[in-house]
């Protein structure tokens, strides 16, 4: 999944002791990976169809209500989804990516790789599964690209220097994308902890059924209200 616009994945560790994936105390700071970006386009969505529905039921007729309350059903679970839902938990003993409609639990020995190309994805228990949460900015990685080759000028004293006689300040720049950054902790994370007791098993997914029904009910609602009313 490529990115528009710059991207960031936030690794937010809870506190020791915390309770992890499978609800018991790991004892490990749960790391938690997800889209600052998505977060903020989210609420603000969220937002705007709040302004309008309110708008609508003020002001619109009794079908217009019916109407926007259908869209609601239908649009928000989307934007959920899409937008706030999107999330990677590693764990002391597995890997949890909840994706918009489904959310897989990755014990750390089934974890065969995680790569980064033109999305980010991990492989396990001979499946691919997408991270939503760690979008890829080409935009970005391009921009460390040029950073590495800043910062590989400026070990030279020889290098090319600015027109003031010094040399441009190439450490304060990152020199790896946040997506790759985030997909190399992840990888060094499953090596680690693969051989643990705790985290073998097989992947397990989970459907999130709060999210498909009401989206499903909503756009059936509306079809029947367009095609009726």
């Amino acid at each position: 999944m490529t990115s528009t616009g710059p991207s960031s994945s936030s690794g937010s560790p809870s506190s020791p002791g915390s309770p992890g994936p499978s609800g018991g105390a790991t004892g490990y700071a749960e790391r938690v990976f997800r889209s600052g970006a998505g977060v903020f386009w989210g609420c603000a969505m969220l937002a705007v169809l709040a302004w309008l529905a309110v708008d609508a039921m003020l002001n619109g007729d009794a079908s217009t209500r019916w109407k926007v309350l259908a869209g609601l059903l239908f649009v928000v679970p989307l934007i959920v989804a899409f937008a706030l839902r999107p999330a990677v938990y590693a764990g002391a003993d597995r890997l949890r990516v909840r994706n918009p409609f489904r959310t897989v639990v990755l014990p750390w020995a089934s974890v065969e790789a995680v790569r980064s190309g033109y999305s980010t994805e991990v492989l396990a228990g001979g499946a691919k599964y997408q991270l939503w949460a760690v979008p890829v900015s080409i935009r970005q990685r391009k921009k460390a690209i040029r950073n590495q080759a800043r910062a590989a000028a400026s070990n030279d004293p020889d290098s090319a220097r600015t027109s003031f006689g010094r040399s441009p300040n190439a450490s304060s720049r990152p020199t790896v994308a946040t997506s790759d950054q985030t997909v190399r902790d992840l990888q060094e994370l499953a090596e680690a902890r693969a051989s643990k007791p705790t985290a073998q098993g097989k992947p397990t997914a989970r459907w999130a059924l709060e999210l498909i029904v009401p989206c499903a009910v909503g756009l059936v609602a509306l079809i029947v209200l367009l095609a009726t009313v």
